[in-house]
């Protein structure tokens, strides 16, 4: 949602960079760019205003005059105002002292409610809570409906007396499920209330009614983070006629400009608490402003991806794999372990919304929009068209085995020999980090086998280099006929010695054959086993 105001901040401070020092005209003209990139996002005008006026006084100060490096102190300002416009800190929730603790969501008619009431149950009951939903829409079509899918779908019991379809009293059904609540020992109650497709007295009015029934601890504004300015509009429209105490954003993952989620926050004076990014139940997540703005400027969000990290990687299972990984140079690191640590990964989410997370991935986003994430699902199927013996020991994999795997899988001979290869390859590798042995095979002068990288063999930059040093290893003979004599005697010498040709001396020990060839000696079986598959 972010992305064309994230650009157009990025290529802002590109021209500060590499400047010594900041002039009055360099302030202005990086504080002209930003008010564009902000109000083209959308973002309210009185919070443009305002967030360039804090900018360009801090950018006159003398944190900015004084800093070794002018630039990144702009950077770090501008990060710093971003954050106190999205809500100045993470906003936690609220329980009662007594439960049970009472939710109620508020917001216009397609902004999501009935969905986040579900995500927001799920992430309770992972917070170890009791949660219930409460179908108090009455009024929208299929809405009680709707609630007790989703709440199926979140394992979350739903308390829904009414059939709804314009039947039955809303007030009454919220006032009902806090006695049940109660007396069923449910520590938190989510109200899902009705909305209209704009804002009028009746829905206000329900929803004060409705307040006053459960005088809930949180009152949360639902807001679609897609329809721009409006939301600023119907935001101050609820704070005034209901009020509430904190705001939750929803369809992040949309390709509108997103002002709404710099504006709501600043304008009303109530935090973002929440935001949603995604049509699953577990894309739902507290909103934390700094890290937002972190990812607004291109800089990454790593602390959120540290964290699905943690929640989709079982710790002891990473210390197995650890184990497996630099034991016997990673040979029992099999394509079940690979298995498990992609399933993990899916879990996380999308690898285009992981990748999102790095720092610097806006320079790389037309590559990441080409993406298709059901690469993975392909990369499954094969490992699943594999024998249980074929997964534990992929060298048996052969011509005819891979023929076979790749019919099962419905997928070209080739992407089974493109996956083996790259098993192996990436197995090598996270085998040398887990001992610490980046940087290639001892002794082997980088990892064998992969052309086309810069110092690897088989890459033209390699060849360039083994050329050169091949041409300065060798002595000139001199232009002296007598020194040139005493060359050749020379020569001639070291090579009845056995230096040159005839028995060579074995850099691996032992006897050599005149033609360089040593056949006593046994290759190591990584070194054997690349050399098998060449």
């Amino acid at each position: 949602m972010f992305a064309t105001l994230s650009d157009r901040l990025t290529a802002t401070f590109k021209t500060l960079r590499g400047k010594g020092r900041l002039s009055e005209a360099d302030i202005d003209a990086t504080a002209r760019e930003i008010r564009i990139a902000l109000l083209e996002a959308d973002v309210a005008l009185p919070v443009v205003k305002e967030f360039i006026a804090a900018v360009k006084e801090r950018a006159r100060g003398a944190e900015v005059s004084q800093a070794l490096n002018p630039a990144q102190q702009v950077i770090k300002i501008v990060n710093e105002e971003l954050v106190q416009i999205l809500g100045g800190e993470t906003r936690r929730i609220r329980f009662a002292k007594q439960p049970p603790s009472v939710i109620m969501l508020a917001g216009l008619q397609g902004a999501g409610k009935t969905t986040l009431a579900g995500k927001l149950a799920l992430w309770l009951r992972e917070q170890g809570k009791q949660p219930l939903l409460v179908a108090a829409d009455l009024q929208r079509p299929n809405a009680v409906n709707q609630l007790q899918v989703v709440g199926e779908r979140a394992g979350v019991a739903v308390f829904a007396p009414e059939p709804g379809n314009g039947v039955g009293d809303p007030i009454a059904v919220a006032r009902d499920s806090i006695d049940h609540a109660r007396s069923k020992l449910y520590d938190v109650v989510v109200v899902d209330t009705a909305g209209r497709l704009g804002v009028d007295a009746e829905m206000m009015q329900q929803a004060a009614d409705i307040r006053d029934a459960v005088k809930p601890d949180e009152t949360l504004f639902v807001v679609d983070a897609m329809i721009g300015q409006d939301a600023v509009t119907t935001a101050n429209a609820f704070l005034e006629g209901v009020g509430f105490d904190g705001v939750v954003l929803t369809k992040l993952d949309g390709d509108a400009r997103g002002g709404a989620a710099l504006s709501v926050a600043s304008v009303t004076g109530r935090p973002v608490m929440f935001a949603s990014a995604g049509e699953k139940l577990t894309d739902f997540d507290v909103f934390h402003p700094e890290r937002m703005a972190s990812r607004i400027l291109d800089l990454g969000d790593m602390l959120t991806l540290i964290e699905q990290a943690e929640k989709a990687f079982d710790a002891d299972e990473a210390e197995k794999i650890a184990r497996k990984l630099s034991d016997k140079g990673g040979k029992g690191f099999t394509f079940d372990d690979f298995l498990d640590q992609m399933q993990a990964v899916k879990k996380m989410g999308s690898l285009k919304s992981l990748i999102g997370m790095l720092p610097g991935a806006g320079q790389m986003r037309e590559a990441l929009d080409s993406f298709d994430d059901k690469e993975l699902d392909r990369v499954q199927a094969i490992i699943y068209s594999m024998t249980p013996v074929e997964r534990e020991n992929p060298k048996i994999i052969n011509g005819s085995r891979r023929a076979r795997i790749a019919k099962g899988s419905g997928t070209q001979v080739s992407e089974v020999s493109q996956l083996v290869e790259r098993f192996f390859m990436a197995r090598d590798m996270m085998s040398q980090a887990a001992q610490g042995k980046m940087g290639g095979l001892p002794g082997m002068g980088g990892m064998p086998g992969m052309p086309g990288l810069p110092g690897m063999p088989g890459s033209k930059k390699s060849k360039g280099r083994q050329a050169k040093q091949s041409k300065k290893g060798k002595k000139a003979r001199s232009g002296n006929p007598a020194k040139r004599a005493a060359q050749i005697a020379a020569a001639e010498e070291r090579r009845a010695q056995g230096g040159v040709s005839g028995e060579l001396p074995s850099a691996f020990g032992g006897d050599g054959k005149a033609d360089g060839q040593n056949t006593d000696f046994e290759l190591p079986d990584d070194i054997a086993d690349f050399l098998n598959r060449r």
